[in-house]
């Protein structure tokens, strides 16, 4: 077991132009979601101790210039290692664009010691299945992880975790969640939720994770080149990595629903389903799979009324969708001149980059609109915009917003109970699955307890306790 102190000044190495230190506040929020997310089953490293200080740094704790101090803490963490993907990029030859190189760069020496130690190590059955060809032990090695890679995004989607920095040097070789920075819980079910602050460009949302993870391993196959031949690590990633984590995550949602006794080829679009209703409904994450914990069917169960307004109670209200749709973009943006180098010159309005007031749907709809049909025209353009992704999602924005307008709170709930009901049916018209016990180990089929119930993954481990950790 490998024990690592985090918080001491001299993890000031690991942290570029921070202190290094860690406050009380953070290091508790991180003892307690690690310790959650092993209990919830999720593959993880975990803390040993906390320990306070007398020392104190600056922080600015809401992000809004208003910084204070705070007593300082470090906290022990532990795991089989602490080897991470980046660990192999200290190999990496200069980048094309940047000209930077791994400070170990040409050093095939000490990339096979690594790999010797890393396979034999942690993955001994791989070891001496392949001692005579390191080619295809290192495939092995490589699969291995991306199969472990793949079942661990899976659980935190299941769950709603975000991880917030998906780097390289936050994915461990052993597929264990690592780092516990700026991460969150949904819970307003948004797949675009961004639980890092500094991620104004959304790349470590909710629902890119998997592909996040994906591209991770890319980078990690081209480190491991060329003791694994490239091509062949890629081969690997396509048939390995999507498959695993389709499987492992319907699997997963499969008993959260307590679909347990057999698999249907329409348990997939049941889900998908689900999820899109509590997008639409703006239910929370966790609250929803807790109450289908208890939805009865069978013949003499009873009708969708309770079930309805337990659920639609927890939905979001009418101004918190409407402050959760708010336009992120304020399209009066001036350009002034565009220059014939590869970005335009532009001259914002105050404040274009921040949140926009609220105002009539209409107007700021046309002005997107016609952003992006000159950006289709001029590419250039998208260097001030963003994305086409962006501004298309932006739309998306106004027009959610935009309806919202035109509701009442009567109307919302109406249009809730509809969306629910319709699900409901056909989770109810689903074959009635065994009950799942919560304390029945991982794979197994049992079943036990009150007939017609559906058990739910949600009775494992609470996932209140997770979510203690986002305040």
């Amino acid at each position: 077991m490998d024990a690592r102190l985090s918080g001491t000044v001299t993890s000031v190495l690991d942290s570029r132009q921070a202190d290094g230190r860690k406050v009380l506040r953070s290091s508790i929020r991180e003892f307690l979601c690690s310790e959650a997310m092993f209990h919830l089953g999720v593959p993880t490293t975990r803390a040993g101790a906390c320990v306070t200080s007398q020392s104190t740094v600056v922080r600015d704790v809401f992000y809004d210039g208003n910084p204070k101090q705070e007593p300082c803490a470090v906290v022990l963490r532990v795991a089989p290692t602490f080897l991470r993907f980046g660990s192999f990029e200290i190999f990496k030859p200069a980048d094309e664009r940047t000209g930077r190189a791994g400070p170990s760069v040409g050093r095939n020496d000490i990339r096979v010691q690594m790999l010797d130690y890393v396979v034999g190590t942690f993955y001994p059955e791989i070891q001496a299945a392949h001692a005579s060809d390191s080619v295809q032990r290192n495939a092995a090695f490589f699969r291995e992880v991306t199969r472990r890679t793949a079942r661990l995004v899976a659980e935190w989607q299941c769950v709603g975790f975000c991880h917030g920095v998906l780097n390289t040097d936050n994915m461990s070789i052993m597929g264990l969640t690592i780092d516990y920075g700026p991460f969150g819980f949904l819970d307003r079910y948004d797949p675009d939720h961004v639980c890092n602050a500094s991620d104004n460009a959304g790349r470590y949302t909710y629902s890119k994770q998997p592909e996040v993870c994906r591209w991770n391993l890319r980078k990690l196959a081209e480190a491991l080149e060329p003791e694994l031949p490239l091509a062949l690590a890629e081969a690997i990633l396509a048939e390995e990595y999507d498959a695993e984590f389709r499987r492992h995550y319907l699997h997963k949602m499969r008993r959260k629903l307590g679909l347990v006794r057999t698999e249907q080829e329409e348990d997939a679009a049941l889900v998908a389903r689900l999820l899109e209703t509590m997008q639409l409904t703006g239910a929370d994450f966790t609250n929803t799979f807790c109450l289908l914990s208890s939805f009865l069917v069978g013949p003499e169960a009873p009708g969708l009324d309770d079930i309805l307004t337990a659920l639609t109670t927890q939905c979001a209200s009418l101004e918190e969708l409407r402050l959760a749709f708010r336009p992120q973009m304020d399209p009066r943006i001036v350009i002034t001149k565009v220059s014939s180098g590869p970005r335009p010159r532009p001259q914002p309005v105050v404040g274009a980059l921040m949140p926009a007031k609220r105002t009539h749907a209409a107007t700021p709809r046309r002005q997107l609109s016609m952003m992006l049909m000159l950006a289709q025209s001029n590419p250039q353009l998208f260097a001030l915009l963003g994305s086409q992704t962006n501004i298309t999602k932006e739309l998306e924005r106004v027009e959610q917003q935009s309806r919202l307008e035109q509701l009442s709170p009567a109307e919302l709930l109406s249009m809730n109970k509809d969306h629910w009901a319709t699900w409901l049916q056909e989770y109810r018209d689903t074959e009635a699955p065994e009950v799942l016990d919560a304390a029945e180990p991982e794979g197994a089929g049992g079943a036990g307890g009150e007939a017609g119930r559906r058990g739910s993954y949600s009775s494992k481990p609470p996932l209140w306790a997770a979510e203690l950790c986002v305040t």
